[in-house]
């Protein structure tokens, strides 16, 4: 029995591995008597440290589409020169004294500037801010959405202990009522005290097993609870809920990822038309200084202009285009990674089909086979009532029963397994 159930517990052993978590200290403020896995799914969704930067992304967000708005705000600027030339304009002419300007001249002024084609550009500018807010927070969701791989084992796993621990109680019955037959058959002597120690042994072998199976329950079930943030009570009965087979259809956080990597690429296509197109605006400047708008005067003088700028810088142009084309390649790899995603997730959800199809037809098999074996144990108990087989030979009928419920019990859990597992696979709650 021990054998078996070492082999049934082999596909567990590397998760739990992998599934130790750090020396993080959780408040575990309320015990669960009963938890679906679903609500281990939100729970350890809603506490893992890892959702905390959702919020924070969304927090980045504003502060740059603030930012960013503040670019429809006239922009305002103060310059100050002072400055000292070597020659300055002079005018002479006949019978009119014209004064020569000073070779040392101040201006300190004041302008305002108002774009008109900044909005475009503005806009794109936010537009780019959410999609780069968007495809992290798919990012990080695609993270929190692999939690659910971990929940599935640990959760699978208690339940498959928890059957165990039932099947062994089920297996000690049956050995203590092969030791009250045999006493009795001593006491009309009918069998040697040796046959009721042999059952004797195989019974504290039983309560051996009982020890092991509660400490490997109560490690699945630590690891369970720093998951979901809440104290999951000892030998506390899970549910074991079994939805219908999931659709077939996918619907995973990493294609809204795909979708999103994209949008945030096809911003910056339209970014760069924004930045390339000529800069106009309204502007209005008002100073004072020596000369002023006047440059036959020597006196200091306020002043000030208004009208209209347009720059174009034609840098851009000669990279826009290549730029768009590394952009469309971009967006091409993310197709590739998507379909490769595609292709691999359907391959996965094919071989959960088929292994949920083997369990189903495992267990239906399992059912005849107990009912058989049991037969055949109470056939047993009966000839050892009268003493016409030993104990050795009662304790392999028990353990043959046994080991039959043992692997309906692993194939059922491992059905349910193969069912929650397609559900991850395909993205269906």
């Amino acid at each position: 029995m021990y054998k078996n159930n070492k082999r049934c517990f082999g596909w567990l052993r590397p998760a739990a591995l992998v599934l130790l978590l750090g020396s993080s200290k959780l408040v575990m403020a309320q015990s669960f008597d009963r938890l679906s896995i679903e609500q281990c799914y939100q729970l350890a969704i809603k506490q893992y440290p890892l959702v905390r930067q959702k919020a924070l992304i969304e927090q980045s967000k504003q502060y740059s589409l603030s930012n960013a708005a503040k670019g429809y705000w006239p922009q305002l600027s103060i310059n100050g020169q002072a400055s000292y030339q070597s020659a300055v304009t002079e005018i002479n002419l006949p019978g009119l004294g014209v004064p020569s300007m000073n070779k040392d001249q101040y201006r300190l002024y004041a302008e305002v500037y108002q774009s008109i084609t900044d909005p475009f550009l503005i806009k794109q500018q936010k537009e780019l801010v959410k999609a780069n807010a968007e495809t992290e927070q798919q990012k990080t969701a695609v993270e929190l959405y692999q939690l659910k791989e971990r929940i599935n084992q640990l959760y699978f796993g208690i339940l498959l202990i928890d059957a165990q621990l039932l099947q062994n109680k089920i297996y000690k019955k049956d050995i203590q009522a092969g030791i009250d037959k045999t006493n009795a058959a001593i006491a009309n002597g009918t069998a040697l005290k040796s046959n009721a120690d042999n059952l004797q042994a195989e019974l504290l072998k039983a309560d051996q097993r009982t020890i092991e199976l509660t400490t490997g329950r109560n490690g699945y079930a630590d690891m369970l609870s720093q998951f979901v943030g809440e104290k999951i009570t000892t030998l506390s009965p899970l549910q074991t809920s079994i939805s219908e087979n999931p659709t077939t259809t996918i619907n995973r956080p990493e294609l809204k990822f795909f979708e999103a990597q994209k949008r945030f690429f096809l911003v910056q296509d339209k970014l760069i038309t924004a930045k390339n197109i000529p800069r106009v605006g309204l502007f209005l400047q008002a100073g004072y200084g020596r000369p002023g708008l006047n440059p036959l005067s020597n006196e200091f003088s306020a002043y000030y202009i208004g009208g209209i700028k347009m720059n174009w810088n034609f840098g851009g142009l000669y990279t826009a285009k290549k730029d768009r084309a590394l952009l469309k390649t971009n967006r091409q790899v993310i197709d590739v990674q998507k379909d490769v995603f595609l292709f691999n997730t359907k391959l996965a959800m094919t071989q959960q089909n088929s292994e949920l199809e083997k369990y189903q037809q495992l267990i239906r098999s399992d059912e005849a086979i107990i009912s058989l074996r049991e037969k055949v144990k109470t056939t047993a108990q009966h000839q050892l009532t009268f003493g016409t087989i030993s104990s050795i030979d009662y304790i392999s009928y028990v353990n043959a029963e046994d080991q039959a419920r043992q692997q309906l019990l692993f194939h059922q859990v491992q059905a349910s397994l193969a069912r929650y597992t397609l559900k991850t696979i395909s993205g269906h709650e």
